[in-house]
């Protein structure tokens, strides 16, 4: 059971994980990407990253 838990939990972060992959897409896509934003996404990236890791 607590591994089902665990599984779901790594399934949510992959998932949020991939929609901040696309926005940091989309925001390098425009004209004028804002680097702001961008540092942000990438920063948001990598701490799901990572608790994926420890997971």
């Amino acid at each position: 059971m607590a591994s089902s838990a665990a599984a779901s939990h790594v399934t949510a972060l992959q998932s949020k994980h991939a929609g901040l992959e696309a926005k940091l897409r989309e925001e390098m896509a425009r004209p004028a990407p804002d680097a702001a934003t961008i540092q942000h996404l990438k920063k948001q990236k990598l701490r799901l990253k990572e608790e994926i890791g420890r997971t």
